[in-house]
């Protein structure tokens, strides 16, 4: 046996080995080829019925316009990458991973496409079960919070003192009731901190009154519950009290990151002159002491005349430890 007829073989034997859908697609999109284990995969049991259809037309909606898209990229000689739903030629619907990549002749030029298609149905349909899951965990978690604020506004019935307390405890649940839908949109695996600060702060204040400055970060449930508190209770201080509570004033909150710490700055600007308070209440201890403990780092209040100024160092591995 020739090299080249053991060669031919071994490839054989290879295309139907493989699960992934193999096929070479001409340059005006009409299918040419099909691996026998793509044929397998995609339930076909007479390619030349699909031989010179249109590539294409496989794909509906977005996934026909990101086919067109990585034929005219193969075309142009550059690798183009998509994911969508296409039926099987039985009619069984499958979810795919699809590859497309020029194929080159002998002076460089498009000739062919290669398409690799990989059955991921499988993988898809955990993700919307998981996702399915936050949602009812969402929903769960809701009624858990009616039901205490419920408690609540029944018990803390009173004078001016208990409507205070009730008016701070009920804030304090609406924020992990926030934090929690933050979350819910990454089925509790991570929280942008960038969108936790804005969905904590639309509450307090406009857009136009806080900036947000600082790299991508992502932090775990953990820290992003915890963070979320914080930021409510700063947030609360200074619309009674600080820069918040005047039209003009604003919040500048910015973080860097080093190999090893996570700093994060929040500072009110424009607000009335600040004093030293005469005593601490607890949304300041919770500040300096709970969160400084739950992401294993140093928290600080600093109560400059121009505006309060809070910062908090903590540990890179402290984002994203549950």
């Amino acid at each position: 046996m020739t090299p080249e007829l053991s060669d031919a073989r071994f490839m054989r034997s290879l295309l139907a080995a493989s699960d992934d859908c193999i096929k070479v697609i001409a340059l005006d999109g009409t299918l040419s080829f099909m691996s026998e284990g793509g044929q397998r995969t995609m339930e076909v049991s007479d390619f030349n019925a699909l031989k010179g259809c249109p590539w294409p037309d496989f794909w509906q909606g977005q996934g026909n316009a990101d086919a067109l898209h990585a034929l005219d990229e193969a075309r142009a000689g550059r690798s183009a990458r998509f994911q969508g739903a296409a039926n099987t030629a039985a009619g069984n619907p499958r979810y795919w991973d699809v590859q497309v990549s020029p194929i080159l002749d002998a002076q460089g030029r498009v000739e062919n496409i290669l398409s690799v298609s990989r059955d991921i149905s499988a993988m898809k349909a955990a993700e919307e079960q998981q996702r399915l899951l936050a949602l009812e965990l969402k929903h769960r978690m809701k009624n858990t919070i009616a039901m205490i604020q419920a408690i609540a506004n029944q018990t803390l019935r009173g004078g001016d003192e208990t409507e205070k307390v009730k008016a701070l405890f009920l804030g304090r649940l609406g924020t992990l009731s926030a934090a929690q839908d933050v979350l819910t949109q990454s089925v509790w695996a991570r929280a942008s901190l960038s969108f936790l600060i804005s969905e904590t702060l639309k509450a307090h204040c406009s857009t136009a009154q806080f900036s947000v400055d600082g790299p991508e970060v992502e932090l775990s449930s953990k820290m992003a519950l915890a963070m979320a508190l914080a930021l409510h209770e700063l947030a609360t201080n200074a619309t009674k009290y600080g820069a918040l509570s005047r039209d003009d004033g604003r919040i500048a909150i910015g973080w860097s990151m080093t190999a090893d710490e996570f700093h994060f700055r929040w500072q009110e600007i424009g607000g009335p002159p600040v004093a030293l308070p005469t005593h601490r209440g607890f949304g300041s201890r919770m500040i300096e002491k709970a969160l400084a403990s739950s992401v294993q780092g140093i928290s600080k209040i600093a109560y400059e005349p121009a505006g309060i100024v809070f910062t908090l160092t903590a540990p890179i591995e402290a984002l994203t430890t549950d």
